[in-house]
């Protein structure tokens, strides 16, 4: 499930000093935060930061150009990350007055990235391989999951706050926030179907889950073909992925419920049992949670789509 972030207030129209990416800026001493906001439609708008950047959608639809690749819609619940000095070309095709696009642009002094990165390759190193801790620019656009989402929200509170303590604050939330993007990276890179899984213990453990997810899948079965104990296992995969084993395992049957849910005649109760569920009412109650909506009404808007 991707989570959007909470929206911030629109400007006052007479605040406004210009109607495509109007900016509000907040400068900490190791970060600045930047509110854009636009109200017209416009195409291939430059923008750059000598920082890296955290981007995150807030309302509306951009059309984002990076790398020299091909554009790609961007809406509320999605972030992209962007090296310094890379510049972003941007549409807005669907802005006006009565549906601005409103985006957050995070930049973050480069001296606090590197002191993160290299406290956790001290600390907390990569199991199995030589890898490094570091921000992958391969994987620059992806959902926000729950702790993404949690602390962007609270980065945009402190910053706007007026609090003494709120440069410590956001140094504290930065570097966290800086964590669970590397461990939501890890976790894209190593599910990837690409991924030599007997580099890593992990991606083999996932590759498992993914061609099993009809079984009931134990974490001990699970740490014993990691070859680890169920503690230390448990404790590699929460803290490389940034979610738990049971958590990673519920999400993939999830995922595959919504694959399932598109076949002629798909009957809720027949998939929950397909995907290893006892009880179809857990199951329901499981993909609600994830998805936000239940079974039979993910059916329905499928149902609809294809209608129009």
């Amino acid at each position: 499930m991707q989570h959007t972030l909470d929206q911030v207030n629109l400007s006052a129209s007479e605040t406004l000093q210009t109607l495509v990416e109007n900016r509000t800026s907040y400068t900490l001493e190791r970060c600045e935060l930047n509110v854009f906001e636009t109200y017209t439609q416009s195409y291939k708008v430059p923008l750059t930061f000598n920082d890296f950047v955290i981007t995150s959608m807030l309302r509306g639809k951009k059309v984002m150009h990076l790398f020299d690749k091909e554009g790609f819609d961007y809406f509320p619940g999605q972030t992209v990350i962007v090296p310094p000095s890379v510049t972003m070309e941007i549409d807005f095709p669907e802005a006006t007055n009565q549906n601005p696009t409103q985006c957050i642009a995070l930049a973050i002094d480069q001296e606090q990235i590197q002191k993160t990165i290299a406290y956790l390759n001290e600390f907390f190193p990569k199991e199995g391989s030589n890898e490094k801790w570091l921000l992958n620019y391969d994987e620059y656009h992806f959902y926000n999951n729950e702790e993404i989402a949690y602390l962007i929200n609270k980065v945009i509170r402190i910053c706007a706050e007026r609090s003494k303590e709120k440069d410590v604050l956001a140094d504290l939330t930065l570097k966290e926030l800086l964590v669970r993007i590397m461990q939501t990276q890890n976790l894209k890179t190593v599910s990837d179907e690409g991924y030599n899984i007997n580099q890593n213990p992990l991606a083999f453990v996932l590759n498992y889950i993914k061609t099993n997810l009809n079984e009931k899948i134990s974490i001990n079965s699970l740490s014993d073909k990691a070859c680890m104990s169920k503690a230390t296992f448990y404790r590699l995969f929460k803290r490389e992925l940034g979610i738990s084993p049971n958590d990673f395992i519920l999400a993939e049957k999830i995922n595959k419920a919504k694959i399932l849910l598109t076949r002629p005649g798909a009957k809720v109760a027949s998939i929950s049992y397909e995907l290893g569920f006892n009880d179809a009412n857990y199951f329901i109650r499981t993909f609600k949670k994830i998805v936000g909506i239940t079974p039979g009404t993910y059916q329905v808007q499928l149902a609809k789509q294809i209608i129009h």
